[in-house]
């Protein structure tokens, strides 16, 4: 096909998108740890959601298995996931005179701190979030169990019955819906008025950006895709972002393989944004894949900037400056 007969399509590109500070610091306690102590380095739970970044890590030397019992004895290292851990995983680690790295994303473990304080406080707390999420799993398992009630819907919220409704608090996930997630909120403070919440909203700030930037781009979109993995919260929840605000043809891709053509026919305005896990060479790989069937030209929305970098575990730092 000729450049001539190229059909024009307009691509917006949402900034920010893809990698959030959480997740760069995770990938480089990987990659720090493996070059200061040589392959291979374990890792529990993908680092991130994304496979394409977990398959760069093993070619690297990383081994990832589900749970530390596939560990073998010796002194390999093994590193926690970004999404945190229940406090039975570290604790089991010592236990077998493992050494470990964390690579908790510092936002999560802020909930796990605020988790604790309600409850030396006597509180009750509600954790807002999606079960089975690895993030769940290891805020809930901070606290013995029966001590966090998990909710994921206002409805949910509307049923929930407080041990005592003078002694409640509530946490979140850092990755979901703002819109949800407030919804939720308000049905918990219209029914326990005294409910303590956080400071500072633990929804971070990379979702809450991406989102953002999703509900300027989707009203002008005939197509949106989001750049991000199944399992990914975040990316999962910028796709739902997208249709309810004006563009109902919004799908996750994984890779520009996934980009299903017979649905593209007649665009001419694409949304293109990613997850927080997400890197840039998958975003630009599906660009490039509209470039060669479509004339493009690429405009891009930034709603606004990052700038936020999380420090690394004391044992890397020395590695990082070198």
């Amino acid at each position: 096909m000729t450049q001539a007969a190229k059909p024009p399509l307009t691509v917006l590109m949402g900034a920010p998108r893809g990698f959030c500070a959480g997740v760069v610091r995770a990938i480089e306690i990987v990659e720090l740890a493996l070059e200061r102590y040589g392959a291979p380095v374990y890792v529990r739970h993908e680092i991130v959601h994304n496979r394409y970044v977990v398959e760069d890590l093993e070619r690297k030397g990383a081994i990832f298995i589900e749970e530390l019992d596939e560990l073998p004895d010796g002194d390999r290292p093994v590193i926690f996931s970004a999404h945190g851990v229940p406090k039975s995983v570290p604790e089991a680690a010592r236990n077998r005179n493992l050494f470990y790295l964390d690579a908790t994303c510092p936002l999560v473990s802020k909930v796990h701190m605020e988790a604790e304080r309600h409850f030396e406080r006597g509180l009750q707390i509600v954790m807002i979030g999606h079960a089975g999420h690895p993030e769940v799993i290891g805020t809930m398992g901070q606290l013995p169990e029966g001590a966090i009630i998990l909710v994921e819907t206002a409805e949910e919220a509307e049923r929930f019955e407080p041990r005592d409704p003078e002694k409640l608090a509530y946490i979140t996930q850092t990755t979901l819906s703002v819109d949800d997630t407030k919804d939720i909120v308000q049905a918990l403070t219209r029914r326990f008025p005294r409910i303590v919440g956080p400071h500072k909203a633990d929804i971070c700030y990379a979702t809450t950006n991406r989102q953002e930037v999703v509900k300027e781009m989707a009203p002008r979109c005939d197509m949106l895709l989001v750049v991000g993995a199944p399992n990914s919260s975040n990316s999962r929840r910028l796709v739902e972002v997208a249709r309810k605000n004006g563009c109902e043809k919004s799908m996750l891709v994984q890779r520009a393989t996934e980009i299903d053509w017979s649905l593209v026919d007649g665009i001419r305005t694409l949304g293109v944004t990613a997850g927080a896990s997400a890197p840039e060479v998958l975003v630009e790989e599906v660009v490039q894949a509209f470039r060669e069937r479509y004339d493009v030209s690429v405009e891009t929305i930034e709603t606004r900037k990052e700038n936020v970098s999380f420090k690394l575990p004391r044992e890397l730092r020395q590695a990082a400056a070198q």
